[in-house]
């Protein structure tokens, strides 16, 4: 492993169902994310993705590759832009891992993550312990 690979590259498709089931499961049950009217009540271009949902997708991308959720010592990310969903399709948010540093047991992680060819979190970084 060396500063620079990469580690992983991962596609999640985000419709309206997703962002439901994420409402209830979270307890963020404001509209913007599933209602058009409230969405550009708010002035929003549409229904927008929670931003935890996004950054739990990448998350989830994370844990994947290092194979031990408890493996991520720490995560971190900057929301830049929403996810737009619209209602009779899905968005795709892009989640993609680089080596950024390396030390004797951990590795920092670098990610990417983009909808549309736009970044939606930015210094997105973890930390992970490396396997022995």
């Amino acid at each position: 492993m060396n500063v620079g690979d990469e580690l992983f590259e991962r596609t999640f498709t985000v419709d309206r169902t997703r962002l439901v089931r994420y409402a209830g499961a979270s307890g963020d049950v404001n509209p913007i994310h599933y209602n058009d009217a409230a969405a550009a009540a708010a002035g929003l271009p549409g229904v927008i993705a929670h931003g935890m949902a996004t950054m739990g997708l990448a998350a989830t991308a994370l844990t994947d590759w290092a194979g031990d959720p408890g493996a991520v010592l720490d995560y971190g990310v900057r929301f830049t832009r929403p996810v737009l969903v619209p209602g009779d399709g899905a968005a795709e948010v892009l989640v993609s891992g680089r080596v950024g540093a390396l030390e004797e047991d951990t590795v920092r992680v670098d990610l990417t993550v983009r909808c549309d060819g736009v970044t939606v979190l930015a210094r997105a970084q973890a930390l992970v312990r490396r396997a022995p």
